[in-house]
């Protein structure tokens, strides 16, 4: 018997196992975590937004709300613009306390769901956000 070079079938076809194996649980993960760094950009436009409320009423002088329907709208009364490719709608609601954003071009876990910043007024007239929305549970940011 001479040296015989090359891998045999069963080699060959454990190898494609381990990888499809890998394959199958990476490309999940891999999804999940690309949505996440895009919901970051979603995060930080709602954080200037938030920002922006704060500002209006300090300005009021008192825990006055705006009331803006749409993104136009936020553009005119705050002077804040969602120029994201992430959020295809956005609302404050006054009577709610509310800053509802709808997300868009962010993973298909997401996409068409709503993200809602809520603001509680606290003694001191800061606002203490809460996240919620529509948006599962593993995807709504924790701070």
């Amino acid at each position: 018997m001479r040296g015989k070079k090359g891998f045999t079938l069963i080699e060959l076809l454990i190898v494609v196992a381990i990888i499809g194996i890998l394959a199958a649980i990476a490309i999940p993960m891999y999804r999940s975590h690309t949505t996440k760094a895009r919901m970051s950009e979603v995060v930080n436009a709602l954080g200037h937004l938030a920002k922006a409320v704060g500002l209006y009423q300090d300005e009021a002088g008192a825990a006055v709300w705006p009331d803006c329907p749409d993104m136009a709208a936020i553009r005119t009364s705050l002077g804040v613009g969602l120029a994201s490719i992430r959020i295809s709608d956005a609302r404050i609601d006054q009577a709610t306390r509310t800053i509802e954003v709808t997300l868009n071009n962010v993973g298909l876990e997401v996409d068409g769901r709503t993200l809602i910043l809520s603001g509680n007024q606290n003694g001191d007239g800061s606002i203490a956000w809460q996240w919620g929305g529509t948006v599962p549970q593993a995807f709504i940011p924790r701070r």
